[in-house]
């Protein structure tokens, strides 16, 4: 099984010279802890996720069906929800419209590994598997 999350380059060098240069790019959350909701049924991605974020002052849920995913997004009212689209118990975007609706202050991020259709909205975005680390960390610096 490959990895479905990518950094752009190699590090090199001073690893904190490197880390600087990132916050300098990106910013981290680092004034209030948010909470990112991933639902995804593939469990390397998902801890590849965690692992990746684990810096960023972040409380991580995590989900493995559509159904169970829609649960913790209702108790736990995330900042942020990484959503795939298909689960073992459905299709992820066939929510969109739902939690666009009833959860209009948590940023929707829409995944997938093939199929991925080009849109203009600007009240969600459609990421493409593999991510990468820069395009991940774009989507909580908001």
């Amino acid at each position: 099984m490959t990895n479905s999350i990518a950094t752009s380059a190699p590090v090199k060098g001073n690893w904190n010279s490197q880390k600087d240069k990132r916050k300098a790019k990106f910013p981290t959350l680092t004034d209030v802890r948010k909470k990112i909701l991933l639902v995804d049924e593939d469990k390397d991605f998902c801890i590849l996720m965690k692992k990746l974020l684990i810096n960023e002052n972040v409380d991580f849920i995590i989900a493995h069906t559509l159904k169970e995913g829609m649960f913790l997004l209702e108790k736990e009212n995330p900042e942020f929800i990484f959503l795939d689209n298909i689960l073992p118990d459905g299709s992820g975007w066939e929510k969109t419209e739902y939690i666009l609706q009833t959860y209009p202050q948590t940023q929707l991020n829409l995944l997938s590994g093939f199929n991925v259709p080009k849109t203009s909205a600007s009240t969600f975005r459609i990421l493409e598997k593999p991510l990468m680390l820069n395009e991940l960390l774009s989507c909580l610096a908001v």
